[in-house]
């Protein structure tokens, strides 16, 4: 808990900066970058929060894999948590400043799920309905196709949730017609 406070800490200063300095889309794109990095390489994130590799040691292997790849903001921000021995918080630090970022850009985010993947119609009409919900003119939709939904959706927007799948309304069913006394007999 006390890592998540000193990141999104970190995630407001560098998000300041790269909107002082005018590089807020290339610090964007190398935070989502990074973050697919330790998404993929899981020893990469091992390597940042080894107590026993040397921080010398990380920062040579950041500086080998980021130096002239990313902006330059950017990397003196990598310099900076090594040098503060934080280089831990660095894929919690990815991940969230695209989180500030879509909340300084006016950018809402959702989450579906459906039987079947979504068509142009029905994706636009979902975007519709979450830009009502979250109040937001432009959406991030997360797609997720899962066939045990039979039919229908599982939409998430915020701390939202909406279950117009199939197998929800089964459920229900199910749990009434168990309450039913007279079916109890049977």
């Amino acid at each position: 808990m006390a890592s998540a406070r000193v990141a999104s800490r970190y995630v407001k200063s560098l998000l300041g900066l790269a909107i002082e300095k005018n590089a807020l889309e290339a610090v964007h794109s190398d935070m989502q970058g990074f973050a697919r990095i330790c998404g993929q390489n899981k020893d990469f994130v091992l390597m940042l929060r080894s107590p026993i590799i040397r921080h010398e040691k990380k920062k040579a292997v950041m500086e080998k894999m980021f130096s002239g790849r990313v902006h330059p903001l950017t990397m003196a921000f990598i310099e900076i948590l090594t040098r503060k021995y934080r280089e831990p918080l660095l894929p919690i630090i990815a991940s969230e400043f695209h989180v500030a970022y879509n909340d300084y850009k006016g950018i809402g985010k959702a989450s579906v799920t459906t039987a079947v993947g979504l068509n142009t119609g029905l994706r636009q009409e979902i975007e519709r309905m979450v830009k009502i919900l979250s109040e937001k003119s432009v959406i991030e939709l997360d797609e997720k196709v899962d066939n045990t939904l039979i039919g229908g959706f599982v939409l998430n927007v915020g701390d939202r949730q909406i279950d117009a799948s199939i197998k929800n309304k089964l459920r229900a069913l199910k749990v009434k017609l168990q309450e039913n006394p007279q079916l109890r007999e049977l």
